[in-house]
């Protein structure tokens, strides 16, 4: 094997490792309450665990960003930085509640049978691993496109209002039933979760809070009417995930998955 052929690779087997390692995307805000007039800071993240790496924006696109306030909507897009971090950067002119938006295009990975299967098992795409059982193609690699669906919470003032339950239309969406900028240690959030705007019932739920350095994960199945709740167990920072995996719908891959997250402070 001559040595281009071998750093190419050892290159798509690196980015097989880190793709099976590194599942979540969301948009970390530097802290999550603002008073008017300072700026707010969002790093674009992707990584595991509710800790990770700048999302490389190089490679990847942004297909729309946008920030919905009592205000109206205002379109974010032109405005991502490509860089490591500080990907948005937007004053906050204005008290209330700030819902950032962002969706990715459809990027591509191959997977080797192996794992794809244990990634469907960790996220809890059975369905998917049942169809390939059936049809007797565990050991086959696999061709996918991922598309990510992020939101962010932050609050600016004292005054809260009902942004943060604005459904956006997003093909794979998490909506919150309580502001969680009124809610304290040891109260419950609902939070609702919407494929092409209907319910998606059973699905597997990844809700991820820190405490100090520390990273914990509770995994919770939807309901029949697509809402889960959970309890608010401490302060800090907060993230709600979840996947949900197509046949594709255009030739180049067998599958299209679609992830969705929801980040806010408490």
């Amino acid at each position: 094997m001559t040595m281009m052929k071998r750093i190419t690779a050892t290159f798509l087997l690196l980015l097989i490792v880190f793709f099976v390692q590194a599942h979540e995307f969301w948009m970390e805000p530097k802290k999550f309450r603002y008073v008017v007039g300072e700026e707010i800071k969002l790093d674009f993240k992707v990584g595991e665990s509710y800790e990770g790496e700048f999302w490389d924006l190089q490679r990847h696109k942004v297909e729309k960003a946008e920030l919905h306030r009592a205000g109206g909507l205002r379109d974010l897009t032109k405005v991502v930085k490509p860089t490591a971090g500080n990907n948005l950067l937007i004053k906050a002119d204005q008290v209330g509640t700030y819902l950032f938006s962002m969706q990715s295009n459809a990027a591509y990975i191959e997977l080797e049978g192996e794992k794809f299967n244990d990634y469907l098992k960790e996220d809890g795409l059975d369905y998917i691993l049942d169809e390939r059982t059936k049809a007797g193609i565990l050991n086959q690699t696999s061709k996918e496109f991922y598309t990510r669906y992020a939101k962010s919470l932050v609050q600016v003032g004292d005054r809260t209002d009902d942004t943060f339950k604005k459904k956006l239309g997003l093909r794979y969406e998490i909506i919150p039933e309580q502001n969680p900028y009124l809610l304290k240690a040891g109260d419950y959030l609902q939070c609702r979760i919407l494929f092409e705007g209907k319910p998606a019932s059973h699905a597997l739920v990844k809700i991820w809070n820190k405490v100090n350095n520390t990273t914990f994960l509770q995994n919770l199945y939807t309901e029949s009417d697509g809402t889960v709740r959970f309890p608010i167990s401490s302060m800090g920072p907060w993230m709600v995930s979840s996947v949900r995996m197509i046949h594709a719908e255009k030739p180049g891959a067998e599958y299209h998955s679609l992830w969705a997250s929801l980040v806010f402070g408490i």
